[in-house]
């Protein structure tokens, strides 16, 4: 999927939460893909031309970021983030979904998971937020940069100078592989609108967030919905180790966990043949 057609085939859902964002795929049951911070559901354009041949694949833009549209004050932390999926989903007449999520977009799933489990077939979780076990020095000092207004002007620059993008690359494990076409998409929301600048500094409130997924955390014991985990080794935003020995320990139904070599945070836009892979491996042994 190319910008102009990401673009062309956008879609929005009226929500209590203002007008979502989305893009869709496919047919058959539905899959519900959400994004890393500071993406958008354009994260997962390769992925959804791939497994679009057995579920519909839908990609909504998280309040805050890419396309979706919301009341200036909208609280967007991650459990409002989860009440604003539900929203969606009711919006569109979707009951259940298998769930995939990315970074920020996987603490979200987290929560949406335990507020919602009758509406979850299944769950994919890719490097993420795991409990309390974030954030990391790195991660502190990028919530003090979003707070401090310093990220909403990096992504409004970046438009204008690719070679800022450069100060993403611990996120990539390929980071030239962020061409202009994509930064575009992903930050051009950011540029002329103050408004969306000053929004974003909502994901700054890392403790009020992780307190929320610790308590989500009940729910994911009780959870008997298949769940994998899908992590990138090389990830630098979150403990590795610990973050997968929690899940495995607190993740009800979870059934799978596979680690990618030299992979790092945002790996599944890097690598969507092998997510599609798995993704497909695991849906066939729940259809």
């Amino acid at each position: 999927m190319k910008a102009s057609e990401f673009h062309s085939s956008r879609k929005f859902a009226q929500t209590t939460f203002g007008r979502i964002a989305y893009v869709e795929r496919g047919g058959g049951p539905v899959a519900l893909f959400v994004h890393a911070l500071p993406l958008c559901g354009y994260q997962w354009r390769y992925v959804l031309d791939e497994v679009s041949s057995m579920r519909t694949c839908i990609a909504p833009d998280m309040m805050g970021l890419g396309y979706s549209e919301i009341p200036a004050a909208q609280d967007i932390s991650f459990e409002s983030q989860a009440k604003m999926l539900a929203a969606f989903l009711d919006a569109r007449s979707i009951k259940q979904v298998d769930l995939i999520g990315n970074d920020t977009g996987g603490g979200v799933s987290q929560i949406f998971l335990s507020l919602y489990p009758e509406r979850v077939r299944s769950v994919t979780l890719t490097n993420c937020e795991v409990h309390d076990l974030w954030p990391n020095p790195m991660l502190q000092q990028f919530y003090g940069a979003l707070k401090a207004g310093m990220v909403g002007e990096l992504l409004k620059n970046i438009t204008r100078d690719p070679s800022l993008a450069a100060q993403l690359a611990a996120t990539y494990e390929n980071p030239e592989s962020l061409t202009t076409e994509s930064l575009e998409v992903y930050f051009g929301p950011f540029v002329e609108s103050e408004q969306r600048r000053e929004q974003l500094k909502g994901f700054a409130e890392a403790e009020r967030n992780r307190d929320q997924l610790v308590a989500a955390a009940k729910g994911l014991r009780a959870s008997q919905i298949p769940a994998q985990i899908l992590w990138g080794d090389a990830d630098t935003a979150f403990d590795t180790p610990a973050s997968i020995e929690w899940l495995k320990r607190n993740l009800g139904g979870l059934r799978k966990v596979i680690t990618i070599p030299k992979a790092k945070l945002f790996w599944p836009e890097e690598h969507p043949r092998l997510l599609t892979v798995l993704l497909k491996e695991f849906w066939s042994g729940l259809d």
